[in-house]
């Protein structure tokens, strides 16, 4: 075809190119222009006003003009001593229509005729024409379409324009009827398959697609298939054929697999060579296969992958583990060898960011680990993209690495995000016989002027919650991370108008918050704060809490707070981790001076773990504590017999609206928000205590009224399901869960027989709307009163803009 196309590229230059005498060039005339301008022809012209003109001038001068692609014939003639060039331009393309397809996105198929020159605007060429056409079929032919069609249509313009028509008729694709594997005997074709992406035609293919031929899956499968023989043992595995035939009417596909199992090996030995840097030993320590056992090819990459990051981590950045296995087929042994290259020890001389259009290069440089001018470390490059991804302000971060030309030492980085809105529109919506609809809402930027400051205003509305909050967060004050940040909120509760103890209590406060890490996996915080609470009582009110009032002597509850937090995080993720985890502690309460002073502590620990075959285990606990110290009440309260229930000169217990509440979305899931732990009647009732049942008689209300309590545990276990349609875990989960917990009114009435729990699936899913959570959970251990409080289906999403 090359010599075909230069013998056509000689026979248009002999033809166009008549023979001349030498002569210079006074002027040069170009003749048939219409839509391109003179001087950009001018420009490609290898021949200028005052040369001399010979026949190979002449020729390179149809070549260059040829090369431009702007032209369909080019030919030059004299007139005296000015150069004629007489062309004819190709046509424009004045719009281009795609019509029928449906598997591949109009916007990829757009993106890649632009690459070849076919889009609106460009000079149209019949030959890139015939070539987008062979390249859609061979698209089509890989997504197992075989019945496709593509028919482009050219009509021309007036002002010599065309306008171009591909029409697609994808037709159906061909299912896998078949697929045989020949000669395999030591596993059954279900085991070898097992983790095929082509199968036959199932239940779950009009999802996965899994029944669609595609060469790429094929050849992924037989890699599969030798990787699973030589994980256990059979070295010398071979696939001697493969064959995949179509039927005639290109709906269906067979495919044929001849593979030669070989025989099982063990290794003999293993030796480390080349230049180890590090002493053997340590490197012996990163070797997972040991002589006598069977030959595995997991287990040499696994141990050349250890090797290659212990050395990048002390600079090799380009470090080469070689396994050389030698088969002894006589003895079925394997004598292995590992040749380690380390290369040149390299450091990084720049590091660049790309594709931060909105957020500052200083907010993205100051989560480095890897410093400018230090040796090259993976370890320190890794923990850079976790802590960038963990800002969240991107949508995927990579970071790549390039030699400096001209150098065998240094090495630029580049670290590449794909920003994704920083600033959201966060809705909360639930819905229960009792509470109605509860609404909240949160404007919230998290990368205020690209500066990684945060400020949010949120709200929340029910029949019975109102608040108002706004806060601001500077998370580099200084230099080393020291974060600094306000908190202005305003709440009122009515809990007349929800199964909990009927009362309102409205809280104004303001908070400023310190934070800084003293490691890169832990930090201290801090904070101070004051605010102002009102709580009024009603007749239904449970005497009990009004008691406290009285006995404490104010409506009005003033308090200066603080806290002090420890946060460990060595997650490895910030959406979906499936490593590492959390361990936070935290104390917190009213200050001396206050109205009532106490104390609370709150302790978490959390760990993610993979347990194999995409299964990702999460355990949790959490457990809290609250007290009050140094004051007694002011007054005696009594209950609504007249007796003493706080008696003048006692400690004061914990106050009743700080307690600790449980149940609910994000707590034990199959429970309503807030409604676990201990029960009051209404002040109206016979009894402050409410029945076995839950049941209270002679007052207002039926029930007891949840009033929670100061001591609180949680458990969580959870197991992350790979299931085949939620592939990429970054966007949705789906997971099964037992919940455990409960509130107490305080440590000493801790019971475990009180513990409640409940099991179910939860998906969590970052959908268009926003972050989504929809659990259905079902209680697997709860009493009689709760009866009222189950909550099978609860959900809450949010919305990003």
């Amino acid at each position: 075809m090359k010599r075909i196309a230069a013998l056509i590229l000689l026979a248009s230059l002999t033809a166009n190119a008549l023979a001349f005498e030498p002569f210079v060039v006074s002027d040069i005339r170009i003749d048939g222009l219409t839509r391109i301008a003179q001087g950009t022809v001018l420009s490609y012209l290898p021949i200028e006003k005052g040369d001399t003109l010979s026949d190979e001038k002449v020729q390179a001068a149809i070549r260059a003009l040829y090369q431009t692609k702007f032209f369909s014939d080019v030919e030059v003639d004299r007139q005296g001593d000015i150069l004629v060039i007489k062309v004819v331009e190709r046509p424009a393309i004045a719009k281009l229509t795609l019509r029928g397809n449906k598997d591949i996105k109009e916007e990829d198929l757009r993106k890649g005729l632009k690459e070849i020159g076919l889009a609106e605007g460009e000079t149209f060429d019949r030959l890139s024409l015939d070539r987008v056409q062979q390249e859609l079929i061979r698209q089509y032919y890989n997504r197992g379409k075989y019945n496709v069609s593509v028919e482009p249509h050219v009509t021309k313009l007036d002002r010599n324009r065309v306008a171009i028509d591909i029409e697609i008729r994808e037709g159906k694709a061909a299912k896998i009827k078949e697929i045989n594997v020949v000669g395999n005997k030591a596993f059954t074709d279900k085991s070898i398959r097992d983790g095929f992406e082509s199968d036959t035609t199932n239940w779950m293919s009009w999802y996965s697609k899994d029944d669609q031929y595609s060469r790429e899956k094929l050849s992924g499968d037989l890699e599969k298939l030798s990787a699973y023989y030589m994980n256990r043992g059979y070295a010398d595995f071979g696939v001697d054929s493969t064959q995949v035939a179509i039927s005639p009417d290109k709906r269906a596909m067979y495919i044929s697999t001849s593979v030669k199992e070989g025989e099982v090996y063990t290794v003999s030995d293993v030796k480390l060579l080349g230049e180890l840097i590090l002493p053997e030993d340590t490197l012996r320590k990163l070797v997972f296969i040991q002589k006598g056992q069977t030959f595995n090819r997991a287990a040499i990459e696994a141990s050349t992958n250890a090797i290659k990051g212990i050395l990048a981590n002390i600079g090799y950045a380009f470090a080469k583990v070689t396994p050389i296995p030698k088969l002894d087929k006589d003895k079925r042994t394997v004598d292995l060898t590992l040749f380690i290259e380390p290369g040149k020890r390299v450091y990084v001389r720049r590091v660049v960011f790309q594709g931060n259009t909105r957020t500052e290069d200083e907010v993205l440089r100051r989560e480095m680990r890897q410093l400018e001018g230090a040796w090259y470390s993976q370890a320190a490059i890794d923990r850079s993209k976790i802590r960038l991804q963990k800002l969240g302000y991107f949508k995927t971060v990579d970071i790549d690495k390039a030699l400096v030309p001209g150098t065998v030492d240094q090495v630029d980085l580049t670290a590449k995000v794909e920003e994704q809105s920083a600033g959201s529109l966060m809705f909360g919506v639930g819905y229960s016989q009792y509470s109605k609809i509860i609404l909240s809402a949160s404007v919230s930027q998290n990368n205020f002027l690209g500066t990684g400051d945060r400020f949010s205003v949120g709200a929340e509305t029910s029949n019975y919650y109102k608040r108002i909050n706004a806060s601001y967060v500077n998370p580099y004050l200084t230099d080393n991370g020291l974060q600094l940040g306000y908190n202005v909120s305003y709440s009122k509760l009515d809990y007349g108008n929800t199964d909990l103890a009927n009362y309102t209590y409205s809280t104004k406060s303001f908070q400023t918050t310190l934070s800084w890490p003293i490691s890169d996996f832990d930090s201290l915080s801090t904070s101070l704060g004051v605010s102002s609470n009102l709580i009024n009582s009603q007749i239904t009110t449970p005497r009990e809490l009004v008691a406290y009032q009285d006995a404490v002597g104010n409506r009005t509850i003033h308090s200066w707070t603080s806290s002090l937090g420890y946060n460990h995080d060595t997650r490895n993720g910030y959406w979906a981790p499936t490593r590492g985890g959390v361990l936070s502690a935290s104390i917190e309460g009213a200050l001396p001076g206050s109205t009532v002073q106490f104390y609370k502590l709150f302790g978490e620990a959390n760990h993610y773990w993979p347990v194999g075959g995409g299964f990702v285990l999460y355990l949790d606990g959490q457990v809290g504590y609250g007290k009050t110290y140094g004051q007694t009440y002011a007054n005696n309260g009594y209950d609504a017999a007249g007796n003493i229930i706080y008696r003048k000169g006692d400690s004061i217990d914990f106050p009743f609206w700080e307690n600790y509440y449980g149940g609910g979305v994000r707590d034990v899931r199959g429970f309503q928000d807030n409604t676990l732990g201990p029960r009051l009647c209404d002040g109206a009732s016979a009894s402050s205590t409410p029945a076995k049942d839950g049941s209270c008689s002679g007052g207002y209300y039926s029930y007891g009224q949840p009033i929670g309590g100061a001591f609180k545990v949680l458990g969580t276990a959870q197991v992350f399901l790979p299931l085949p349609f939620l592939k990429d875990v970054n966007t949705a989960r789906v997971s099964w869960f037992v919940d455990v917990g409960n509130v107490y009114k305080d440590y000493q009435s801790f019971s475990a027989s009180e513990l409640r729990a409940s099991t179910g699936l939860s998906l969590q899913w970052q959908a268009p709307i926003g972050p989504l959570i929809i659990n259905f959970a079902v209680p697997i251990r709860k009493k009689d009163e709760d009866s009222r409080f189950v909550e099978r289906i609860q959900f809450t999403f949010g919305n990003t803009f």
